[in-house]
């Protein structure tokens, strides 16, 4: 996809479509007036029909409208102009992307990005559009032996975005590209996370980090079964004996800062499919257990982002992987195992797996003396209960850490949600044969699940994102979605600028 910024006047134009907003009221935005005055007030005249609804988000495609070279006027509703805001934005991006793919439309020259929103300036548009066009185009057919696109019209492949004002295209354009570098990260992500389990396994992912490390610049190791068990990895080690599949410890290396500069690190969970193990699963809607490694790949998409960013920032993402299934020589409830920490762990719940494979890799991390550490995991069930699949679950022993985090979030409209992680939450991290049990009581699990990785990080900042509930989306739109690879990147992004 091209994108470029242009600013002034547009309606002469040729283009395939011109897109324009919509007031409640039929009160036309600065550009739909300019149209509707060149026009003849044409504009003016289809609305008072009142065949654009007010509802945010609709829209009315026009043809052959008089004295506009454009082959289309597409109107978009944005509700009412009081309440006009980030969320409905966005949701007039995401519908004209939805009404652009069902023409045949080759280019299009979008006027929203020129509306004016409070606390959002020119690049915070242009990149917020960049997302949502590639998210809308994005589509996961590789496996199908038809595509989705086949006998339909010619895909979108230019877009430009109007500004209100010549000094935002510059600024728009150095969005463009941000947005781009991260639009590539989440559908890295996303292709990563729609895999089946028969096609992503914890060696696939490997060769996925190798190969991205070859073409971009990245140092990678993958560890195999030998050097994970010298390494003292017992707990990791423990989910992954009951599969057939060899288990993989990735190790990715961007070295953009300065060689004395201490590395941020992204840990992500990469349980390629999880059945539960022997407490296992429902068989109903096992099949989404396919994304139980979208941590993992949301580590991949961040890392492939401030690649292509070239961000000047030290950045390590590593990445524990395996299956967990319920093989005859499978971890059993009450078995213990020796985390690569020393400490012990009896294990009451097999299904309880994510924070077994996520303790060893926190431990390993701590030889880079990191400034910061974050991970990402879909741990816990209690999460989606607790936030839906709005707001990805954020839990930290650094307060400074987590309003980075959320800041980051808010700026890429990828939005974390502040939990406590309070001393009273670990008193039920207790058993009578080990050091501490991989579950706590069901009151509070996705705390829990957060106090029992807590456990292995004392000795740097580090921050934890359950992200159950936005990682995937279910129904008709069943798939990954990429998150939280924006709030990450803008993360990195925000660390790299104030070094």
């Amino acid at each position: 996809m091209e994108f470029s910024t242009k600013a002034g006047s547009f309606e002469k134009q040729r283009s395939g479509c011109v897109v324009v907003g919509v007031f409640e009221g039929h009160k036309l935005s600065e550009s739909a007036a300019a149209l509707d005055s060149a026009s003849g007030r044409y504009l003016t005249q289809v609305l008072k029909r009142g065949d654009l609804e007010p509802r945010v988000g609709a829209t009315l495609m026009l043809h052959h409208v008089p004295k506009i070279p454009a082959e289309r006027v597409l109107l978009v509703s944005l509700g009412k102009e009081r309440d006009f805001g980030e969320a409905p934005y966005r949701a007039a991006i995401t519908a004209t992307v939805k009404a652009l793919r069902s023409t045949g439309a080759a280019d299009a020259t979008i006027c929203l990005t020129d509306l004016p929103l409070k606390r959002r300036d020119a690049g915070w548009k242009v990149e917020q559009a960049v997302l949502a066009i590639m998210d809308g185009v994005y589509r996961f057919d590789r496996l199908k032996s038809k595509p989705n696109g086949a006998g339909k019209p010619a895909p979108l492949r230019k877009v430009t975005l109007h500004v209100a004002q010549k000094p935002d295209v510059a600024e728009g354009q150095a969005a463009i590209q941000r947005g781009q570098a991260i639009a590539a990260g989440v559908a890295f992500a996303k292709d990563l996370g729609n895999l089946p389990g028969n096609i992503c396994t914890p060696t696939y992912l490997a060769e996925q980090a190798l190969a991205m490390g070859k073409e971009l610049g990245l140092k990678v190791e993958a560890l195999e079964k030998k050097q994970i068990e010298k390494l003292g990895m017992g707990s990791f080690l423990a989910v992954a004996q009951g599969s057939r599949e060899p288990p993989r410890f990735i190790v990715m290396e961007h070295m953009g800062g300065r060689k004395d500069e201490r590395p941020v690190a992204l840990v992500g969970k990469g349980i390629t499919f999880d059945t539960g193990g022997i407490s296992i699963k429902p068989a109903a809607e096992m099949d989404e257990m396919k994304f139980d490694m979208c941590g993992a790949a949301s580590v991949l998409g961040t890392m492939k982002a401030i690649a292509l960013m070239k961000l000047p920032l030290n950045v390590v993402g590593v990445v524990p992987t395996t299956e967990n299934m319920p093989g005859g020589n499978a971890i059993k409830p009450g078995d213990i195992v020796t985390t690569m920490s020393g400490q012990t762990v009896e294990i009451l719940n097999t299904d309880a797996e994510g924070r077994l494979i996520l303790c060893d890799a926190l431990t390993y991390v701590a030889k880079y003396k990191p400034a910061a550490v974050v991970d990402i995991a879909t741990l816990t069930g209690a999460m989606v209960i607790a936030l839906g699949h709005v707001a990805t679950g954020l839990f930290a022993n650094s307060d400074p850490l987590a309003r980075e985090l959320l800041q980051a979030g808010d700026t890429a409209w990828d939005r974390a949600w502040h939990l406590p992680l309070w001393d009273d939450y670990q008193d039920q991290l207790k058993s009578n044969f080990a050091d501490f049990p991989n579950i706590g009581s069901r009151a509070g699990g996705s705390i829990t699940a957060a106090c029992f990785l807590s456990r292995f990080t004392k000795s740097y900042p580090w921050a934890h994102l359950d992200i159950a509930g936005t990682a995937w989306k279910s129904g008709a739109e069943k798939g990954a979605t990429g998150r939280p690879v924006a709030m990450l990147t803008h993360f990195l992004a925000r660390r790299a600028a104030a070094a």
